[in-house]
């Protein structure tokens, strides 16, 4: 399955949240985040997005496909977006993308310095399929 976003937010079904990765994300040396952070962001991600098409939160199937791309750090602002490519009777296709759009620097003496990216960097892709049981599907109330 292509997981390429470059259509991400062509749908009504997309969800994005940034966050900043904090001292208690680093897993691993020189203050590295492990790659499971950014499943359980995709986790949030697609629970939004089944209560957008479904009024419920669902249940995370399985993952199809991950590629982690780029290091993260503690200190660093991550985008995690993810939208709805299928639709079944009660599965629901994902794709989702991490992006770092602010890095914490390196500079001598200032351990608070951060560097706003130019471009975003994608840190991670993935595919997966959610389900939202017939019985619990319901029209969202867009009033609430």
């Amino acid at each position: 399955m292509d997981t390429t976003p470059e259509t991400i937010s062509d749908t009504a079904f997309t969800s994005l949240i940034r966050l900043r990765m904090g001292a208690h994300d680093a897993h691993y040396a020189g203050h590295l985040v492990d790659g499971a952070r950014m499943l359980q962001l995709f986790g949030d991600v697609a629970t939004e997005l089944l209560i957008r098409s479904d009024g419920d939160e669902g249940l995370f199937v399985a993952y199809e496909s991950v590629a982690f791309l780029a290091p993260v750090r503690a200190g660093d602002y991550i985008e995690a977006e993810g939208r709805i490519v299928a639709m079944g009777k009660t599965s629901r296709k994902m794709v989702f993308e991490a992006r770092k759009v602010i890095s914490a620097a390196d500079v001598p003496g200032q351990p608070s310095a951060c560097n706003v990216l130019p471009e975003p960097v994608v840190v991670c892709r993935a595919s997966g399929t959610c389900v939202v049981p017939a019985a619990c599907q319901r029209k969202p109330d867009p009033a609430n």
